[in-house]
């Protein structure tokens, strides 16, 4: 089926990343081309690649792209041990106010111990413990006796992302958001989260989206026994990242689940699982986290016709021709894969 859309060409950085980043990034590379994706790629490198060229797991030619592009598609960056090197993802949020983390979890495969999941977290990126305002106290002889870390939530960064949140969850037809909290013990960190959640909601989206609110350790718990309760969830930093992996655990792991990094400067599109470098450079590595993050990249750009394709060739390719890889109880390599949604895409 021929898209509609005007051929325009976007100018888009490209990280392949450490590990299996390579492997999944070819795979997804070749279901793009075969969807006609008119990007136009700039090929960067960090984590360890960038150490290894660079000297930095962040180098200046990868940010000033990003800065160019304003756009960028990234595999996963292995931190290095040692040496003072900050996380590579977490300076790009920083560098970019990448302050909105959206993870769709998603049932692709049925039939599994959870079934017709259909989840969106949204987690603030820039803020919270995540901030890294960290430091030692020595007593006698100890350098580490004493470690402390602050935490950070401002009024306007919460409102930052829980606009996106809210603004988001209805324009995809969501009809309920939670705000995941802790506000019971840590009233001022979370509270000022919590507090600002219903003033917008009052503000701007009472009449249009559902609100309630749970505490994060209730949320884990209801989230195993019946996760069909939640729509979507919105949360802060630490909170967003371990439950956006609760969520991925329920639709088949990490290898399932796209994240989108959605700023004031930049939108970067990533899957959200690590490096691998266990099995890196024997092609087994499942792809599809990383196409579906692609597919949510076309979508951020104006291309929703091609996302639909893709994650309708990805879906085909796992249950009608049943192509899985390892990870997901099947026996295809990382590149068959990619041909089986290549194929697919030619019946769409």
């Amino acid at each position: 089926m021929a898209d509609s859309t005007p051929a325009r060409r976007i100018p888009a950085t490209l990280i392949a990343g450490d590990g299996i980043g390579p492997e999944i990034m070819e795979a997804t590379l070749r279901v793009l081309e075969a969807l006609e994706a008119p990007f136009d790629w700039d090929p960067q490198i960090a984590g360890l690649g960038g150490v290894k060229a660079a000297g930095d797991p962040l180098p200046q030619a990868t940010l000033d792209s990003i800065r160019r592009t304003r756009l960028a598609l990234k595999g996963p960056l292995e931190t290095p041990s040692g040496g003072g090197y900050r996380s590579s993802n977490v300076r790009l949020r920083e560098a970019f106010h990448l302050y909105a983390n959206m993870r769709p979890a998603k049932t692709l495969i049925p039939g599994g111990r959870f079934d017709n999941i259909d989840l969106l977290v949204f987690r603030e990126n820039v803020e919270g413990l995540y901030m890294g305002y960290e430091h030692y106290i020595p007593i006698d002889d100890d350098p580490h006796a004493v470690a402390m870390s602050t935490g950070v939530n401002t009024r306007q960064g919460a409102r930052h992302i829980l606009d996106y949140a809210f603004s988001t969850a209805i324009a995809l037809g969501r009809k309920k958001m939670t705000v995941v909290h802790k506000a019971n013990i840590m009233k001022a960190l979370t509270g000022i989260f919590l507090e600002t959640a219903y003033q917008i909601h009052q503000e701007k989206y009472a009449d249009r989206i559902a609100l309630d609110d749970v505490i994060v350790d209730a949320c884990c718990m209801k989230l195993v026994i019946n996760p069909w309760q939640f729509d979507c969830l919105v949360t802060t930093n630490l909170f967003g990242d371990i439950l956006s992996d609760l969520c991925a655990g329920l639709v088949g792991g990490l290898g399932m689940a796209p994240g989108a990094n959605i700023g004031q400067d930049a939108a970067i599109f990533e899957a959200v699982h690590g490096s691998a470098p266990d099995i890196a450079g024997k092609g087994i590595a499942n792809p599809v986290a990383l196409m579906l993050a692609a597919g949510m990249m076309l979508d951020h750009v104006g291309l929703k016709d091609k996302g639909e394709r893709l994650r309708r060739a990805i879906e085909r390719s796992l249950n009608a021709d049943g192509v899985r890889t390892g990870d997901l109880g099947g026996k295809a390599d990382t590149k068959t894969f990619a041909a089986a949604v290549v194929a697919r895409l030619g019946d769409s």
